[in-house]
């Protein structure tokens, strides 16, 4: 019968306690550092607020296209409407109207900017 030395006791009687201090400290360093842990929870507000932010200006946005839709509904269009539409497509105008060029055109482009993370 082999003799058991100290160090095996040692080792034998250890073995048990370190691994569940390892078990232990893995997921307390997880709960606190990890990608889902305690000190990401400010980064997590701040994506949603920013998130929050852009959805607010689509939904205005949504709502400014859908009183445009309303407003052109074939049944009963609004008069000034179909005479913006009208004109900006066929680029047309009366003799006595002087036409302004803009830099930017104010309902084109891209409204809200998208949140982009980093």
């Amino acid at each position: 019968m082999p003799r058991s030395t100290p160090l095996r006791q040692m080792l034998r009687r250890a073995g048990f306690p370190a691994f569940a201090i390892l078990f232990m400290g893995f997921f307390g360093y997880s709960a606190v550092l990890g990608p889902n842990g305690i000190l990401a929870y400010h980064d997590y507000s701040q994506k949603l607020a920013q998130r929050q932010a852009y959805y607010a200006c689509l939904d205005k946005t949504r709502a400014e296209l859908r009183n445009r839709v309303a407003l052109l509904d074939p049944r009963h269009a609004d008069p000034d409407m179909v005479d913006e539409l009208v004109r900006k497509q066929l680029n047309v105008t009366h003799p006595d109207e002087f036409v302004l060029p803009m830099t930017a055109e104010p309902h084109g482009g891209d409204r809200c900017a998208p949140v982009v993370d980093g």
